[in-house]
């Protein structure tokens, strides 16, 4: 007997004949079987991918998990420019804008130009939002930062320039070699050695034979040279910038010419004893913005002989380079 076929008795003839449905009853038994196949498959579906879940599923949770690992090396390495800018931070605000007389960063400009509310509105909604957010936040940190370490660094670039030309413009060295001793000092004088009137002696003589080598003490540029009008003879005068002049008076040669610039070191002449002088010495002043200073405070007395000519040759030397 055929497997699916349904017979009966047929007692007239007492043999088994095939019963046949109607078609539309088959269709239906037919229907029937497929929506319960259908609906047994999906049941069967959902319970496997909620145990076991999707190849495709798998693939994006690992997927996600590798991003993962690679945010949290991405974000380490965050940390590590985070640390290092902040160590430049102190750097620049302990070291050198203290040295060059620069005032500080303000904390606030620092950190602006991150954060807000609103900033990461596109990240939200998403599972790993807080997550995503967070390295966002770092990343433009990490910019704003960086965009101020530069412009100050840029800043202390510009000023160390400026700072290195105002040194060398310092008149700073002493004018004549240092073995020979101080004269008189700035100081009150109640009788002047030649006038014999009580006066003031705004300079610093150096009692040194006639002839001996005048260098000039800092960068600068020559805006008198020649005979002076006020007592000092054969005399040079040097505009050092920044509001300072250097005077040296009594020479018995001059080097130099009005609107020469010099270098610290340069020859500008002889000593001598022209004008009024009791004896052969160099007289030298120190002006800043028309005040008189004191000359020794602007030079060191202290170091040995050949320390000075050594530092007189290797000036002597940078200006030739130049």
């Amino acid at each position: 007997m055929a497997r699916n076929r349904k017979y009966e008795l047929d007692l007239s003839d007492l043999q088994y004949k095939q019963v046949r449905l109607p078609w539309k009853k088959t269709f239906l038994q037919f229907l029937l079987w497929a929506s319960v196949s259908i609906i047994l498959a999906v049941i069967y579906g959902s319970v496997f991918e909620n145990t076991f879940g999707s190849p495709k599923e798998k693939l994006l949770i690992q997927q996600v998990e590798n991003l993962k690992l690679q945010y949290s090396l991405v974000g380490r390495e965050l940390d590590n420019s985070l640390n290092s800018l902040n160590s430049f931070r102190r750097s620049d605000d302990s070291r050198y804008r203290p040295i060059l007389d620069m005032d500080s960063v303000p904390d606030s400009y620092r950190r602006a130009g991150y954060g807000g509310v609103l900033r990461y509105r596109d990240l939200t909604g998403y599972a790993n939002s807080d997550f995503l957010i967070s390295y966002r936040s770092k990343v433009d940190e990490i910019k704003n930062m960086a965009n101020v370490q530069y412009e100050s660094f840029k800043s202390v670039s510009e000023r160390s320039l400026e700072w290195e030309r105002e040194m060398n413009h310092q008149p700073i060295i002493c004018p004549v070699e240092v073995k020979f001793p101080l004269g008189d000092g700035f100081r009150f004088r109640e009788v002047h050695p030649v006038l014999g009137i009580p006066r003031m002696h705004y300079g610093q003589d150096f009692p040194v034979p006639p002839g001996t080598k005048v260098h000039a003490t800092g960068d600068g540029k020559v805006i008198e040279s020649g005979r002076s009008s006020g007592g000092f003879g054969n005399c040079v005068v040097i505009d050092h910038g920044y509001g300072l002049q250097s005077t040296y008076g009594h020479l018995s040669k001059i080097s130099v010419n009005v609107g020469m610039n010099l270098k610290r070191g340069d020859l500008i002449g002889l000593s001598g004893s022209t004008g009024i002088s009791s004896g052969p010495h160099l007289h030298y002043q120190i002006d800043k913005f028309g005040q008189h200073m004191n000359p020794i405070n602007f030079f060191n007395n202290d170091i040995s002989v050949e320390e000075y000519n050594e530092m007189i040759q290797t000036l002597a030397s940078k200006s030739k380079l130049r």
